[in-house]
């Protein structure tokens, strides 16, 4: 039997491998293209082309994996590879772990969030394929009114019951009143998106500067006596993966 250092050194291992083929794939796939019908672009071409998004999905990527890697632990490697990510697989993640009852950062809540989100992307990949196959006898159905109307609150539907879930602790750890910590970054957000400047396309940049400003909140309320941690066990009994 494996032990937890040994599961650890495999799993990092195996995710690490796993994005340097992701990412020579995602690099080959244009590369070939390009070499059959002759038209690699130039560098000025490239770098014009590429430099607004690279300045929009740079930070925004950074953010991420800042972000969501302390919840999602190793399912992160199968979570930036298989991408959707705020919108699906950490939704999943963060259900799974508090059906299941067990504090992020755990031993268990890891191998929760392995297997949710494993199991997210083998389904996501089914529904694609069926989606491909029944996209012309489904078309009448997905023009109707009704279900464009639907479609428009998935989304909002969706981050709403997010947030709400990330309002409440599960497992041996329950935090009490985490929420204060966002406070001060939403009136922030608030004031600089509405007063003084859009923030639409600078997500990224925002986050990046939102988290540190959140775990700073986060402390000084802490200090304050205004956020409780309340352990279902001694500390000390909590394995938390550092």
């Amino acid at each position: 039997m494996k032990t937890s250092e040994q599961y650890k050194n495999e799993i990092h291992r195996t995710g690490r491998i796993g994005l340097l083929i992701t990412i020579l794939i995602l690099i080959a796939v244009p590369v070939i293209i390009c070499s059959v019908y002759g038209i690699f672009p130039t560098f000025k071409e490239f770098f014009l082309s590429a430099s607004g998004l690279l300045a929009i999905f740079v930070p925004l990527t950074i953010s991420e994996v800042i972000s969501f890697t302390p919840l999602l632990g190793p399912a992160a490697y199968l979570t930036f590879i298989t991408g959707n990510i705020m919108n699906l697989k950490f939704p999943c993640a963060k259900g799974a772990m508090d059906v299941a009852g067990v504090t992020p950062g755990t031993e268990k809540a890891d191998v929760i969030a392995t297997l949710s989100v494993g199991i997210s992307s083998m389904l996501t990949i089914i529904i694609i394929a069926l989606g491909v196959l029944l996209l012309v006898p489904i078309e009448p159905i997905l023009q109707l009114p009704a279900v464009k109307t639907a479609t428009e609150y998935m989304l909002p539907a969706l981050f709403g019951a997010l947030a709400l879930s990330l309002l409440k602790s599960t497992g041996e750890i329950q935090v009490k009143g985490a929420w204060k910590s966002g406070i001060v970054p939403f009136i922030l957000i608030f004031i600089v998106n509405v007063f003084i400047y859009p923030l639409s396309g600078l997500e990224g940049v925002v986050l990046l500067v939102i988290i540190p400003l959140t775990i700073l909140c986060s402390r000084i309320i802490y200090k304050k006596g205004w956020i409780k941690v309340i352990y279902g066990k001694e500390p000390e009994d909590i394995e938390v993966i550092e």
